[in-house]
């Protein structure tokens, strides 16, 4: 089968031609700002302003025409209601213009779906899902993903991006962050909060904030230290998920997971334990529509239809929720 996919969560609006298993194209343009942070009535501008260009260099790259797609597959869940809307709107006319079923998909459980068709030999993971809105530990039990571990606040992606503002970086702040912190030299302590499986970031984003405004500290030592400390809450967590769920395998998702420090803290942990870590390349950690195309596509395969009327958007859908049809081992 030959899918469109359509990504449009957040600050990425994407599309994916993908035949079968195989990814034919996977394009995107990003919301960036030089300082500030991200507008959710802005960011929708622009992907009304991009969709079509994005659309047909997909198309191109893949050498494939819309009379031809199959089905359509769009990002339903969850995200931002203003950017979700307009892919929902895309893929819902793509589907009345040229008679092709359409598929919502939860953006959450495609990451993970995402690295399992990647890394075959990745059976049943733990996923460390590291993004900007969402942190959280899921693994498969029971007809669905449960979530084993979350943030209580903030998504570690918001964190390190509120952080980012504060030391008028821009968006996205996280890479700008991870490029600081290689230049940092001294480790400073700061709040470390993990309860139970859980993580919190609130404070710590407060302490950093009241450094930073002291003067006292260099700014390439808080970024230092503050990717120290969170990344080693996100892994202690992981690996309490991988012991308490009895899984040997660990693999990462979202746009926070393309820090080379995360990966490398990651892959330590595993190794200590006997177990495997799995690191899609970056163009799948982070918002793209492949992953979409890819969830949307076995899901249909495994019996899912939807209409129209059903294809309402579902911003605060959470990845448990979703029953997991496709999956019975």
């Amino acid at each position: 089968m030959l899918v469109i996919g359509i990504e449009s969560t957040a600050h990425t609006f994407g599309i994916a031609i993908i035949k079968d298993k195989k990814v034919l194209s996977n394009c995107k343009s990003l919301f960036t700002t030089k300082t500030g942070g991200m507008i959710p009535a802005a960011v929708a501008d622009h992907h009304f302003d991009v969709f079509d260009s994005v659309i047909r260099d997909a198309l191109k790259k893949a050498d494939a025409a819309l009379k031809d797609i199959d089905l359509i597959a769009f990002s339903q869940s969850p995200g931002l209601g203003n950017c979700l809307r307009v892919g929902a709107t895309v893929a819902r006319s793509l589907s009345l213009n040229f008679k092709k079923p359409l598929i919502g998909v939860n953006h959450c459980v495609a990451h993970l779906e995402i690295g399992r068709l990647l890394f075959p030999e990745c059976r049943d993971p733990v996923l460390l899902y590291a993004s900007g809105a969402n942190t959280q530990v899921i693994a498969y039990d029971g007809g669905r993903y449960r979530i084993f571990g979350e943030t209580l606040d903030n998504g570690v992606g918001n964190f390190l991006d509120s952080f980012a503002r504060e030391l008028d970086l821009g968006f996205p702040g996280g890479p700008k962050i991870e490029k600081l912190a290689l230049e940092g030299k001294k480790y400073i302590e700061l709040p470390y909060t993990v309860k139970g499986m859980d993580v919190s970031f609130g404070g710590l984003l407060t302490n950093l904030k009241n450094k930073y405004r002291s003067g006292k500290y260099p700014i390439e030592d808080l970024c230092y230290s503050m990717q120290e400390t969170v990344f080693a809450m996100l892994v202690e967590v992981s690996e309490r998920a991988m012991a308490h769920c009895e899984k040997n395998e660990l693999i990462i998702g979202g746009g926070v997971g393309c820090n080379k420090r995360l990966q490398e803290m990651c892959n330590i942990m595993c190794n200590e334990r006997g177990a495997e870590f799995y690191a899609p390349e970056n163009q799948y950690l982070v918002d793209n529509a492949a992953m979409i195309a890819w969830l949307g596509l076995i899901m249909h395969k495994s019996g899912i239809r939807m209409s129209i009327k059903d294809s309402k958007i579902r911003p605060y859908e959470r990845t448990d929720e979703v029953e997991v049809t496709w999956r019975r081992e």
